[in-house]
């Protein structure tokens, strides 16, 4: 027997006891290797999301200071929110698009964008259109028309509600009742669109978590809501910061059985990643225990770290707290 013949028969054998193998299997199975790992991962990732109790979105206030510079433009908000963070909701602000209301052309290319990234169209956040809670007549009854061109808009994109201001001069009670007023005349309007009109606590009365919830209740329609900010109760400024602060706490305690969303206010945090002003773990635990199961909003607001970084931050956190939370 030749050489070459006795060793392709003993290769042979080898090969087919599976003690040599080409470098095309070893490859192969290599390959096969990182794919199974890389499906686990992706799995144990889509497990640990499913476990959190709430969704996570993104309030584009976060990156206002970006916007405002014009180093990133509106539309590309949505493309950023999923590439750049990974989420998958977003609430615009109308500020960064203010005279785009009844332009259906370019609403119509901020939709598609949302689409093509695969990113839920939420809310639109309504600032600069006037005082919902105004006690002259006819400036409220104007500001409530001012409205209704973004519950059209907020229908059109897709979303679910529009968050308004129910600030006003007067007493508490005098603006207490104008709000109820218009508030009212707006969820009115946007009853048939399936639009919800939404309050945030933003300072003066709204700040007041008995206050706002009183409104709610005595305007009692099932789209005029709430939309709880961890970190807005400041209802007096003075030139040295807040004199008159609302405990947080207790305010979001009283505005989430009216809570169409949730927003999760950030500035600043230590070196464990939690926030320095507010123990998310609590907070979580109040909007839990309201049985809200919806989005939950980053709202970055902090300068210690950059709009990018401090997104990521408020993303890790809320991630951490969910997952504990189950």
């Amino acid at each position: 027997m030749s050489t070459n013949r006795r060793a392709f028969l003993q290769n042979g054998a080898l090969l087919s006891s599976g003690l040599i193998l080409s470098p095309w299997i070893l490859n192969s199975c290599a390959g096969e290797k990182k794919g199974s790992e890389q499906m686990d991962a992706g799995k144990e990732e889509m497990a640990e999301a499913a476990s959190m109790f709430f969704n996570i979105s993104l309030a584009q206030w976060s990156l206002h200071k970006a916007l405002f510079s014009g180093k990133i433009d509106n539309l590309d908000f949505p493309a950023i929110t999923k590439n750049e963070f990974g989420i998958e909701g977003v609430e615009f602000v109308n500020q960064f698009f203010k005279d785009k209301a009844k332009d259906q052309t370019y609403l119509g290319d901020l939709k598609t964008r949302c689409s093509d990234n695969g990113v839920t169209p939420l809310i639109i956040m309504i600032d600069g259109e006037g005082g919902l809670g105004g006690t002259d007549d006819a400036k409220r009854q104007e500001a409530v028309e001012n409205h209704y061109k973004w519950v059209e808009a907020a229908k059109f994109l897709g979303c679910h509600s529009i968050r308004v201001n129910a600030y006003g001069e007067g007493t508490a009670e005098d603006v207490k009742a104008a709000a109820i007023s218009g508030l009212g005349a707006v969820a009115t309007f946007a009853k048939d669109m399936d639009i919800n009109v939404i309050v945030e606590n933003h300072g003066g009365y709204s700040s007041n978590g008995t206050w706002l919830s009183d409104v709610m209740s005595q305007i009692g329609m099932d789209n005029c809501g709430t939309l709880p900010d961890f970190g807005n109760f400041c209802i007096k400024r003075g030139e040295n910061g807040c004199e008159d602060e609302y405990d947080r706490y207790q305010g979001v305690m009283e505005l989430m059985p009216f809570a169409k969303a949730v927003s999760a206010k950030s500035h600043n945090f230590n070196d464990a990643g939690d926030e320095t002003n507010t123990d998310y773990m609590k907070m979580m635990q109040i909007v839990k225990d309201a049985g809200y199961t919806g989005w939950v909003g980053v709202e970055y607001e902090g300068s210690d770290l950059d709009e990018y970084a401090g997104i990521k931050a408020t993303k890790a956190l809320l991630e951490k707290v969910g997952k504990a939370l189950g």
